[in-house]
């Protein structure tokens, strides 16, 4: 672990090097990405540093202890090195968890896409309250969110709806929803009182940058037609709704929110592009058979990953057992005790597969 982060150190000094070189600020791409790494680095480095001043404080302690001193000078000496000693060894496990492997996708913003599943118009219902859920958290959290395109059912429920959320760290944050969310609860149109049980899908997509992403034009098929749905009769008059097909893949999508065709033309581009590069990263992780996926971090969307227990007030996380009987607040975007939770269930997961 040592020669790597001594290695780290070194590529950290070249790079403080190159981006005070004129020539390399005046390259932007060159120095944006030079800039990225430098913030990627930054972290380990600043941790490095004080764990080498711990182990310097730690190794002149141990030294004093071998000159003549009094028993009351010895003491605090004595304090002083197991006082250092833990420091040093809760910096030391910091430090195996800034060189665990990252996901370069993490800073992203994030597209995220919520389907009504099993259970109809209860289902739909369920994914407008996981849309007020991520919305409420985006707020929480200052990032901001982008409706790309809805499917109403007109009684504040979604057959889907796909948003954008973004802002620093929103996939890193984010990620873990992929997969189905169980609703258990008693409709309102249930009179005998029996608990009914539907489902939403959720995927999460990191949002992908044009530098990542070549879409050849002669690969699409742009068709536009008349607006239809809950849009209002503005929306209606005019063919301003886009369906767009990347003719390779099969990928469809579809935005007819916005009274401009172009506006739905550039928010269903979004979606492709996501669509896309999501794509290429799951086949590149299942060509990677070495680098085993973790169980809280599959993003696996057939998965029942939570269920939200409505009579009992209680969310349940089944990848890592957690339940919270503060259903109202969860809904309400206070997730981060959750999410907190899959973190570091995560990372537990990394460390275990870099030790074995």
């Amino acid at each position: 672990m040592f020669g790597k982060l001594d290695f780290i150190l070194e590529r950290y000094e070249e790079l403080n090097e190159q981006l005070s070189d004129a020539a390399v600020i005046a390259e932007q791409n060159k120095f944006r990405e030079l800039a990225k790494e430098h913030a990627r680095l930054d972290p380990i480095v600043a941790k490095y540093s004080e764990y080498k001043k711990t182990k310097e404080d730690l190794d002149s302690n141990k030294e004093l202890l071998n000159e003549k001193v009094d028993k009351d000078f010895k003491k605090m000496i004595e304090d002083d090195i197991e006082e250092l000693s833990t420091v040093a060894q809760e910096l030391e496990e910091e430090l195996k968890i800034l060189l665990l492997p990252r996901d370069e996708n993490d800073e992203k913003n994030v597209i995220i896409e919520i389907r009504a599943g099993t259970g109809g118009d209860e289902a739909a219902l369920f994914a407008g309250d996981l849309l007020r859920m991520y919305f409420r958290y985006a707020e929480r959290v200052n990032y901001k969110t982008e409706l790309l395109s809805t499917n109403e059912i007109g009684v504040g429920g979604y057959k889907e709806v796909i948003f954008a959320v973004q802002g620093k760290g929103a996939y890193s944050k984010l990620k873990y929803e992929s997969g189905v969310h169980r609703v258990q609860r008693i409709p309102l149109t249930e009179s005998s009182g029996r608990i009914h049980t539907s489902a939403s899908t959720v995927a999460v997509l990191p949002e992908a940058e044009d530098v990542e992403i070549e879409i050849n034009p002669n690969d699409l098929r742009v068709d536009v037609f008349r607006s239809g749905g809950h849009g209002g009769q503005s929306v209606n008059t005019t063919d301003s709704a886009v369906r767009i097909t990347h003719l390779p893949t099969g990928i469809v999508v579809t935005c007819q929110d916005e009274k401009s065709q172009l506006k739905n033309k550039e928010k269903a581009m979004k979606v492709l592009k996501a669509r896309l590069y999501d794509a290429e990263l799951k086949k590149a992780q299942d060509e990677m058979a070495q680098n085993r996926k973790s169980q809280v971090g599959s993003g696996d969307r057939s998965e029942r990953i939570r269920t939200y227990n409505f009579p009992q007030g209680r969310v349940t996380d089944h990848r890592i057992g957690l339940t919270l009987y503060k259903l109202e607040a969860f809904l309400n975007g206070e997730m981060d005790e959750m999410i907190d939770a899959l973190q570091l269930a995560n990372q537990a997961e990394l460390l275990k597969s870099s030790e074995e």
